[in-house]
């Protein structure tokens, strides 16, 4: 069995810590590094502790999670931040996205979805919570984000690579679009070539980024 995923959480609610640590505790995959209530005991900790992924409530008293976002950036540079909130508006998660978040994750979700989102940004990947996700694909399907006439890197791609850039874009891998497409592995790996390309996007967080610039992600 491969090593567990270490995962640190920060929220100021005891109870929301206590049940996501069981949560996290009784799945082997998982190992709970640490806790804290406390922004900036969080900080140092996860200076300290070097955990793979940080559970990172978005509305921490004092320090919010959004402005702990950089400052864990710093101090644990190779470590994933998954945000958790009850909110679900694309405004929040475009903030996230824009800081430096890997992933965004309501606490209306259910515990499946807890370790596929921790999986998913652990192994490089972006993960939304599927609602938001949705708004996003729905943007970019209705051609939403561009004013008119405004001159967009999204213009140099075909039809085709903007439907694989928009589910790279949420944080899909691979595999995932080739069966979403009815596309063969080695055709989406092409196209990911050449949005690679085309965008100078070299990972998913970057393409979410990207789409986030382009104004695909409504603020």
């Amino acid at each position: 069995m491969s090593e567990p995923i270490t995962v640190y959480l920060v929220d100021d609610q005891t109870m929301i810590r206590a049940a996501f640590a069981k949560l996290l505790e009784d799945d082997l995959r998982f190992q709970v590094a640490g806790d804290s209530g406390d922004a900036r005991a969080a900080i140092q900790e996860i200076k300290e502790l070097r955990p793979e992924v940080t559970l990172l409530d978005i509305t921490m008293p004092g320090l919010s999670g959004l402005d702990m976002i950089p400052k864990l950036l710093k101090v644990n540079p190779r470590g994933k931040l998954l945000m958790l909130s009850h909110h679900e508006g694309e405004s929040f998660v475009k903030q996230a996205l824009e800081a430096g978040a890997h992933g965004y994750l309501s606490k209306y979700s259910d515990p499946d979805e807890l370790t596929l989102a921790i999986k998913s940004v652990r192994e490089g990947q972006i993960y939304l919570t599927p609602k938001v996700a949705g708004g996003i694909v729905a943007n970019l399907r209705a051609g939403g984000g561009n004013e008119a006439g405004k001159h967009s890197r999204m213009d140099s791609l075909t039809a085709r690579e903007r439907e694989v850039f928009l589910l790279l874009a949420i944080g899909r891998s691979n595999k995932e679009v080739a069966a979403q497409l009815n596309l063969s592995l080695g055709t989406v790996k092409k196209h990911r070539e050449n949005l690679q390309r085309k965008l100078d996007c070299h990972s998913s967080a970057e393409l979410a980024r990207l789409a986030i610039r382009e104004g695909l992600l409504d603020a």
